[in-house]
């Protein structure tokens, strides 16, 4: 396996006296796609809130590039640890207004032709900065919402369900392109998905989680022959 982008060791994590996860410890490696499954409950985008700040673990330790992530202090934690949520949230304004967004919070600017070079990365036309973000489809600002994280150029690039509430050709178009970023810049991806022919066609690597704990992990491939009885009641439907 690669040199891991992102260790946790033992990480614990509770809330409300509930045990939302247990001693996970795995690792994601540094430039290549892991998709992370399980049923609905198993912690997974708790997860994701641990790998970029949003929560920090009850006990544990997390390593982002070999660095704890205590080290880092929140900003650079954020630039280096990007998100892009099913949603795609939106702020009023144009489409240039919300690709510059992560620059305006810093009290900067985004410089026109890296804003054309972001769209063009995930398939939008120049044509569409003045446009209004509303007047957008789905797709469109799904792709926009990455491009958006794109702008401090993360080296990890979190992705919550970004395709579960898209057609299918959209769906394939988000599939594409975030190949295309993972090979143009070495960009870490890790994947949430509950579609396992998704995670099989885009994981080079799998996560396979349940009630808060880490299953099973390792080649995509372990989809098809999970080791695991659990795992393989999962992937056969029986666990939703």
């Amino acid at each position: 396996m690669n040199q891991a982008a992102i260790v946790f060791h033992n990480v614990n994590y509770s809330t409300d006296g509930l045990h939302i996860l247990r001693n996970i410890t795995g690792s994601f490696p540094d430039g290549k796609v892991t998709t992370l499954v399980g049923p609905s409950g198993a912690g997974k985008s708790t997860l994701f809130k641990l790998c970029n700040g949003l929560r920090s673990p009850e006990s544990g330790e997390i390593l982002i590039k070999g660095k704890s992530i205590n080290e880092y202090n929140p900003i650079e934690l954020r630039r280096k640890v990007g998100i892009a949520l099913q949603s795609a949230t939106m702020i009023k304004g144009t489409v240039l207004e919300n690709l510059e967004l992560p620059l305006a919070l810093q009290g900067e600017r985004i410089d026109r032709n890296y804003a054309e070079e972001l769209l063009h990365d995930v398939g939008l036309g120049a044509e569409l900065l003045e446009r209004h973000a509303k007047d957008l489809s789905g797709g469109q600002r799904q792709k926009l919402s990455i491009a958006r994280t794109l702008v401090n150029k993360p080296s990890v690039l979190l992705l919550d369900e970004i395709t579960s509430s898209l057609d299918r050709v959209s769906q394939h178009d988000i599939e594409e392109l975030i190949e295309k970023i993972n090979e143009k810049y070495g960009t870490t991806m890790i994947w949430i998905t509950h579609n396992l022919d998704q995670a099989l066609r885009i994981g080079h690597y799998t996560w396979v989680m349940m009630n808060g704990e880490l299953i099973e992990s390792g080649d995509s491939s372990l989809l098809r022959n999970p080791q695991d009885k659990r795992v393989q009641k999962f992937v056969k439907g029986e666990l939703e």
